[in-house]
């Protein structure tokens, strides 16, 4: 059974900074290209960014470019996503979610991946 824990999430002002991790199991991690979507209040789920299995190669959203870095462990089964210059508007629930063998050009998509975590809350205050 595939499960995806994500964690790291909380409260923090503006222009602070988090790392969200997410600890993937039951599935064979270097397989897959794993992402983060994120839902803010009473919006769509929106991509969020990705990341191949050999983390060779990257997708970002144009709003989290140049403030988000995803990275992966293999050896820890673990994919981060690092968080700075944090905004308000950052305020969503951000999901760990993975896509086997996933073609990082055509992963930008919430409609792209096969399993989903739970979710970690990620609030910013102005």
């Amino acid at each position: 059974q595939v499960q995806l824990v994500e964690s790291g999430g909380g409260l923090v002002q503006a222009g602070g900074s988090l790392r969200l991790s997410c600890a993937a199991s039951g599935l064979t991690f270097s397989w897959y290209t794993m992402g983060w979507l994120r839902q803010a209040p009473g919006k769509e789920r929106e991509f969020v960014s990705a990341i191949s299995w050999d983390g060779g190669s990257i997708s970002d959203a144009d709003s989290v470019k140049g403030r988000f870095t995803i990275s992966r462990d293999n050896a820890k089964n673990t994919v981060y996503l690092q968080i700075n210059s944090l905004k308000p508007e950052d305020t969503a629930v951000y999901y760990c979610t993975a896509k086997y063998r996933g073609y990082i050009g055509t992963i930008a998509s919430t409609k792209a991946f096969d399993y989903w975590g739970q979710g970690t809350q990620v609030t910013v205050s102005s």
